[in-house]
Formats: structure tokens, C-alpha cells, sequence
């Protein structure tokens, strides 16, 4: 009996502490499945991460989004990982920053920039040491400072004085010149100003340039010519410099004669232009009969070349004797006619207009023999018909 009450013991302890252990498990299960759902998983490497403990702070635009779970270092530098709320967007291109308030206090990680939309950093995505940055620490301040004062001490660039005769000069330069400094760096911060506000301009030109430049490269013979062409042209100026000089010279001085001469006869020049305006409006008003005889001028030379007889010596020419025939006042009716092409003036015209009945009235005249007898036995011939066509400018023919 008491075999079997111990034995019953023995089975219920280990049920206790299978059921304990079970417990152990189930809390642990819950905790966890409560636990992360609820955050997101980054890792960071960082080149160091001195001061950055677990369980700080992993904050976006120094607000609080998380913390640092592990810190493991992986020889030349660190893993950070990092549990982040999961309503908590972080841009896919994200830098981490450790962040240090001041030398003695916890530091933190900082996300940034912070989202304000597109692609979303995965959970569990890791952030290269290309896109993570740490504080400079005390120590490289340190360092740097000693190394900046061995630089310029007594044993680098001061060595032989001339860091002290360069800070003298420079005191010297600047003495009483502090406004002018000032107004210097005010206009050069007015220029960079105007720069940044016409920076479309700025680049359009550049890139002008740049196709500029790239004709220029494209036509390199010609361009190494036309420098040729120049320099030889540069150099045979170079050589007539004397007369070149000398011209000029004369140049000045004909310029000053010529200034005298029309300052002297400005009246003259003045009456005289006077005078041309109106010889000039005379042809502008006669350029039909100039047209006219431009055209004609050089037939009428040449008819006259052809008079000349060379063996005699004398003009020659044959006689109209039909003209001759013509009563005065139809050959003057004819030459006012075709001389000019306005209307016949009142006085004249009527006079014509009086002969040309009594004309029209006479016996034609058949051939220029007759005009011979006539003159010969004192008897005129009349005048042929078609001449009252030509008093009143009809067409008639001879």
C-alpha cells in the first residue's frame, strides 16, 4: 500500500512539473508573439558606437520610435539592431546617425530623413555604414587640435617665423580695413544670393558654353586656321605700324582741313546743296524726257559719226524734201506735239484747228519731184492729206 501511494506521488510531481514546464513555455510563446508583432526589426553597421548601450533610444526627428535591442561587434565595426514601433513608417533610403546630447550622457540612434511617402524601409532591412554616421569624440578632438598646433608650431610650418611674419602681414593688411572686409563679404553674400535665385539661368549658359565649346572642338582645323590667318594678319600690322601710323596721321590731319575748309565755307556749301536739290528735282521732273534721250542719245551719236566722210571731210546727209513741203505752222503744230506730252496750249491749238479745214481742202501732193518744179517754176505743190491726221496727232501716214 505504501509502495503504491509513493509511486501515485511520484507521477503526480511529474505531472506538476511537466505542467509547470508547459507553463514556462506558453508564457514564453505569448510574450514573444505579443512582443514583436507590435515592432519591426532594422540592423545598422556602424564604424563605432562608443557610448551606445542596449535599451536606448532609437528615435526619428528626436522623438522616441523605439530601441536598441543588440550591440555586437564584427571586428571593424559594430551591428546595431534596432525594434521600431510598427506604425512607424521609415523611408527605404534612411541614414542612422548615433546622436550624443552631451559627453557624459546615453546616446542615441537617430532615423532620418522622416517619411513623408513613398518606398518603405522593410522590416528586418539592414542600413550600410554608407548611409550611417557617429558623433566625433573627444579624443579625435583632442588629437586633431595637436596635430593642427604641431602644424603650425615651432617644429612645422612656424619653424623658421613665417606663420608669425604671415598673421603680422595679414594684421598689417586689415588694419583700418575691417569695413571694407565687411562690405566685401556682405556683396559676396548678395552675389551668391543672386546665383542661387537664377540658377536655371546659371546652368542654361554653362550648357550654351559646353555646346560652344564642343562646335569649337568639332571645327578644331578650322579654328587653328583662322589663328594662323590672324596671327600672319596680327604680324604684317605689326610690321606696317610705321605706315599705319603715319596714315592715321595723315588721316587727322586731311580730317582737320576738311572741318576747317567747311567751317570756313559753311554758307557756300549750304547755297550750293541748296542749288543741287533743285537740279535734282528739275531731273526728278524731267526723267521721262532724260529716259527718252538716253534712249535715243546713242543712236543719233551714231548717225552722226556715220554723216562724217572721211575723204571729204564734210558731214553728208539726204534731205526729207516731204518736210519741206509742210506749211510752217503744221511743222511747228507737229514739232510742239511730239515734243512735249501735255495738251497743245488754248491759243496755239486753236490756230490749228483754223488751218485744218483750209488744209484739208488742198490737192495732194504725189511725189517730192513735184516740190522741185514748183520751186523751180514758182508754183508750190499742196500738201498731201494724211498731214491733217498729223495736225491733230491722229496717225496719219505719209
Amino acid at each position: 500500500m505504501s509502495t503504491f501511494a509513493s509511486k501515485a506521488g511520484r507521477d503526480t510531481a511529474r505531472l506538476v512539473a511537466i505542467a509547470c514546464v508547459l507553463g514556462l513555455v506558453l508564457a514564453a510563446a505569448l510574450w514573444w508573439l505579443l512582443r514583436e508583432p507590435n515592432q519591426k526589426r532594422y540592423t545598422a553597421e556602424f564604424t563605432g558606437v562608443v557610448g551606445l548601450y542596449e535599451a536606448n533610444d532609437v528615435r526619428v526627428l528626436g522623438v522616441k520610435v523605439g530601441v536598441v535591442d543588440k550591440v555586437t561587434p564584427r571586428g571593424d565595426h559594430v551591428v546595431v539592431e534596432m525594434l521600431v514601433d510598427r506604425t512607424v513608417d521609415v523611408p527605404a533610403d534612411a541614414s542612422a546617425v548615433i546622436v550624443a546630447p552631451s559627453l557624459v550622457s546615453d546616446r542615441y540612434v537617430q532615423l532620418a530623413p522622416a517619411f513623408t511617402g513613398g518606398a518603405v524601409l522593410a522590416t528586418g532591412a539592414v542600413i550600410p555604414r554608407a548611409r550611417t554616421s557617429t558623433p566625433l569624440e573627444v579624443d579625435d578632438l583632442y588629437a586633431s587640435l595637436t596635430r593642427v598646433s604641431e602644424a603650425l608650431g615651432p617644429n612645422g610650418a612656424n619653424k623658421n617665423g613665417a606663420l608669425s611674419d604671415l598673421l603680422n602681414t595679414l594684421a598689417k593688411n586689415l588694419d583700418g580695413n575691417g569695413q571694407a572686409v565687411h562690405d566685401t563679404v556682405t556683396q559676396l553674400s548678395q552675389l551668391s544670393s543672386t546665383l542661387s535665385g537664377n540658377s536655371d539661368d546659371l546652368f542654361a549658359t554653362i550648357t550654351q558654353l559646353q555646346k560652344f565649346t564642343t562646335t569649337l572642338a568639332g571645327s578644331d582645323g578650322q579654328v587653328r586656321q583662322f589663328g594662323d590667318q590672324l596671327a600672319e594678319a596680327s604680324k604684317f600690322l605689326a610690321g606696317e605700324r610705321g605706315n599705319l601710323a603715319a596714315a592715321v596721321d595723315q588721316l587727322g590731319v586731311a580730317l582737320g582741313t576738311v572741318q576747317q575748309f567747311i567751317n570756313d565755307n559753311r554758307g557756300r556749301i549750304k547755297s550750293n546743296v541748296d542749288k543741287l536739290a533743285t537740279v535734282t528735282q528739275v531731273l526728278v521732273d524731267q526723267r521721262a524726257a532724260l529716259a527718252e534721250t538716253l534712249d535715243i542719245a546713242p543712236l543719233a551719236l551714231s548717225n552722226v559719226i556715220n554723216t562724217y566722210n572721211a575723204s571729204s571731210g564734210t558731214l553728208d546727209a539726204r534731205a526729207n524734201l516731204n518736210e519741206l513741203a509742210q506749211p510752217p505752222i503744221v511743222t511747228v503744230c507737229k514739232l510742239v506735239r511730239q515734243g512735249t506730252a501735255k495738251p497743245l496750249p488754248t491759243t496755239l491749238a486753236d490756230l490749228c484747228d483754223q488751218l485744218a479745214p483750209v488744209v484739208q481742202g488742198l490737192v495732194p501732193l504725189q511725189s517730192p519731184a513735184q516740190i522741185i518744179d514748183g520751186l523751180r517754176t514758182g508754183k508750190l505743190p499742196t500738201l498731201p492729206l494724211p498731214l491733217v491726221g498729223d495736225l491733230y496727232g491722229t496717225g496719219g501716214t505719209r
